[in-house]
């Protein structure tokens, strides 16, 4: 059996069971039951079971998909407003864009909060180059945006057409 992470259908069956106990126990002092009280405690875990899937429901696992993008993995995070992604050596300076804009949408958290007196995100992308037994990171671009608007239609993305040479010229060796 597979469960889907629809937790917004969950929220709402949760509320109507909330509402059924909140009933129950009503009903329950009213009537004088004597497990009038269990109902209480049962409706208040009800509550807070229904408050912590309202919060799942705002979509903690929702990632972007944007065409031509590569994947990306993530190398470094400040959790504030830096972070580095890396990218694998044959990438294409469209595809590097798709991917810092995928990377942008995805690495966006309300959380995050400016350092330095810099209200952007600045995620960098690198890719390894290994040349005579020594590893060292090439930075092909970066994209700076808003850390407050989650829709931030201003990002400004840089692409170096200098390190994408040093690929081009390392390759063929």
């Amino acid at each position: 059996m597979e469960l889907s992470l629809d937790f917004a259908s969950y929220t709402w069956w949760s509320i109507y069971t909330t509402l059924a106990f909140f009933l129950l126990a009503i009903f329950g002092f009213i009537f004088q039951w004597g497990f009038r009280f269990r109902l209480i405690g049962a409706t208040g875990f009800m509550g807070v079971l229904t408050v912590g899937l309202f919060a799942l429901s705002f979509g903690l696992f929702s990632r972007a998909d944007i065409p031509n993008a590569v994947r990306f993995n993530l190398v470094y995070d400040t959790g504030t407003n830096q972070a580095v992604i890396a990218v694998p050596l044959d990438i294409t300076p469209s595809q590097l864009e798709a991917t810092l804009q995928q990377a942008s949408i995805n690495l966006f958290s309300y959380g995050r909060t400016a350092s330095n007196g810099d209200d952007k995100l600045t995620i960098r992308a690198r890719a390894q180059l290994h040349q005579e037994g020594v590893t060292f990171p090439l930075y092909l671009g970066q994209i700076r945006r808003s850390l407050v608007q989650k829709d931030d239609l201003n990002s400004i993305i840089t692409i170096s057409e200098a390190n994408f040479a040093k690929i081009d010229s390392f390759t063929q060796k």
